[in-house]
C-alpha cells in the first residue's frame, strides 16, 4: 500500500461520516502521489498526516432570540486548518447545510487555493447551521453577536481572519466586526469583506466572479480564443454568478441562465443583469421573478436541468456537487469546451472524470474561485497599512493573480507529466509550497 493509500484509508477510518471531507481529501491525496514519490522525507515526517489533520477545531454553541422571544441555539465552527505559509483565512458560511464535514473540506481546499495565490496566507472555515433567509435584520445581528461573543477569541489579524461565504454578505460581516470591535476595543482587520466606510476594499464584492472570469479568459487566450460570442450558463444568483456574469457579459459573451436553490431561468436573448441585480441585491428576491419580468425568458423549478442547456462554458457558481457525471455527459455531449469552477467543489469526482476523459478545459475551484480570497489578502495588506487603494489598482492586482495562477497550475502540470489536467496541476502547484513550509517548521 502505497504512503497516500493509508493515509487516506485512515483519514476515513479517523473521520467517520464525513462524506464531504473524503471526497475532498481523496481529490487531493490522490493527485499528490507523483510529488510525494519524489520527497520520501515526507513519509518520515508524517507530512500527509499533518497536512490532511486540522490544527485546531473549535466548536461551539450559539443561542440568540427570535423577534417573538423565542430562544434559537445553532452550532458554531471554526476549522483553523493549517497555519504554515500564513495566518488561517477563509470564510464564514451560515446555510442549513453546514456540518463539520463540510467545514473540514472547505478547510482543506482553503489551504491550496491560498497557497495559489502567492499570498501569505493560511487554510481555514467556519461557520453555522443559521439559516439567515428570511430572517429579519434584528434576529441576524442577534445571531451574529452571538456568534462572534464566541469565536472572538479564536481570530485576530495575525492569528486567524475570517470573511464571508454562502449566507453571509456585507450585512453579516457588519454586525460581526461590530461586536468584535465592540468587544477588543480594537480596529483591525479581522474580518475581510469589510463595508468601504470602516476598512473594507473595493473590488471585494466582486472578486470571486471576476477572478473566474479572469482565469478562463486566460484558458482561452492561451487557445486563441476569447469569451466574445460564446454562450455561457451560470448557476447560482449570489454574489460570485452575479460578478462572474457581468464580467463574461463585458467580455462580448452571452450569458443565458442562472438559478437559485428553487429552480433556474433561461433567457436566450441573454440574461439582463439589472433585473438579476435588483431581485438578488436589492430585493432579496427569488430568481423566478426574472421570468416574470422579462419577456421571452422562463423559469423552470428545480436546479439540474440547468446543465441541459447547450454551451460553450459553464461557470458553476452556486455551491458542492451540484454537477454529477450524467449532468456532465449532457453538458460533454452538448459541446461544452470550458468548465470552470466558480463555487467550492461543484463536481463531483466522476463528473470532473467526464470532462477530462472529452477533453474539456477543466479549471477546478482552488484554482478558478480564489479571487475572492485573493482580494481579501489584498484587503488585509490595505488595512494594515492603512491604506486605500482604487478599483482599477485592486482588479489589476486581482486579474495579475488568476492570470499567475493560470500559468501556474499549467506548468505544474506539464512539470510532472499531466499537461492539461489543471486537478493535478492546482493540487501540485498549491501543495508544493506549503509542504516547503512544514518542512522548515519542523515536526509542529
Amino acid at each position: 500500500m502505497s504512503y497516500v493509500e493509508k493515509v487516506l484509508k485512515n483519514l476515513k477510518k479517523q473521520n467517520p461520516g464525513e462524506p464531504e471531507f473524503h471526497q475532498a481529501a481523496t481529490e487531493i491525496l490522490t493527485t499528490l502521489a507523483p510529488v510525494v514519490d519524489k520527497h520520501p522525507e515526507y513519509e518520515k515526517a508524517a507530512l500527509l498526516e499533518r497536512f490532511v489533520e486540522p490544527e485546531r477545531v473549535i466548536m461551539f454553541r450559539v443561542p440568540w432570540t427570535d423577534d417573538k422571544g423565542k430562544v434559537h441555539v445553532n452550532k458554531g465552527y471554526r476549522v483553523q486548518f493549517n497555519s504554515a505559509i500564513g495566518p488561517y483565512k477563509g470564510g464564514l458560511r451560515f446555510h442549513p447545510s453546514v456540518n463539520l464535514s463540510i467545514i473540514k473540506f472547505l478547510g482543506l481546499e482553503q489551504i491550496l487555493k491560498n497557497s495559489l495565490t502567492g499570498l501569505p496566507i493560511g487554510g481555514g472555515k467556519g461557520g453555522s447551521d443559521f439559516d439567515p433567509k428570511g430572517k429579519s435584520d434584528r434576529e441576524v445581528m442577534a445571531f451574529c453577536q452571538s456568534f462572534m461573543t464566541e469565536l472572538y477569541r479564536h481570530i485576530g489579524a495575525d492569528t486567524d481572519v475570517p470573511a464571508g461565504d454562502i449566507g453571509v454578505g456585507g450585512r453579516e460581516i457588519g454586525y460581526l466586526f461590530g461586536q468584535y470591535k465592540r468587544i477588543r476595543d480594537e480596529h483591525v482587520g479581522v474580518l475581510t469583506g469589510r463595508g468601504l466606510s470602516y476598512g473594507g476594499s473595493l473590488v471585494r464584492t466582486e472578486a470571486t466572479g471576476y477572478g473566474l472570469v479572469y482565469i478562463t479568459e486566460e484558458a482561452l487566450k492561451q487557445r486563441g480564443d476569447s469569451f466574445k460570442g460564446k454562450t455561457v450558463v451560470i448557476s447560482g444568483s449570489g454574489n460570485v454568478a452575479i460578478y462572474a456574469c457581468e464580467k463574461a457579459q463585458s467580455l462580448g459573451a452571452k450569458v443565458v441562465a442562472m438559478y437559485d436553490s428553487n429552480g433556474y431561468v433561461y433567457d436566450p436573448a441573454g440574461i439582463n443583469l439589472a433585473v438579476v441585480k435588483d431581485i438578488k441585491e436589492v430585493r432579496r428576491g427569488r430568481i423566478k421573478e426574472y421570468a416574470e419580468k422579462v419577456s421571452g425568458a422562463t423559469y423552470t423549478e428545480g436546479c439540474k436541468g440547468i446543465w441541459t442547456i447547450p454551451c460553450d462554458i459553464a461557470l458553476p457558481c452556486a455551491t458542492q456537487n451540484e454537477i454529477d457525471a450524467a449532468s456532465a455527459e449532457i453538458l460533454v455531449k452538448n459541446g461544452v469546451k470550458y468548465v470552470a469552477e466558480g463555487a467550492n467543489m461543484p463536481s463531483t469526482l466522476q463528473a470532473i472524470e467526464v470532462f477530462q476523459k472529452s477533453g474539456v478545459v477543466f479549471l477546478p475551484a482552488k484554482a478558478a474561485n480564489a479571487g475572492g480570497v485573493a482580494t481579501s489578502a489584498l484587503e488585509m495588506a490595505q488595512s494594515s497599512g492603512r491604506m486605500f487603494w482604487s478599483f482599477k489598482e485592486v482588479d489589476a492586482k486581482l486579474k495579475d493573480i488568476m492570470v499567475n495562477i493560470y500559468h501556474n497550475i499549467d506548468k505544474a502540470a506539464k512539470d510532472y507529466g499531466y499537461e492539461g489536467n489543471y486537478v493535478m496541476g492546482a493540487n501540485i502547484a498549491g501543495f508544493v509550497k506549503v509542504a516547503e513550509a512544514m518542512m522548515a517548521h519542523g515536526i509542529v
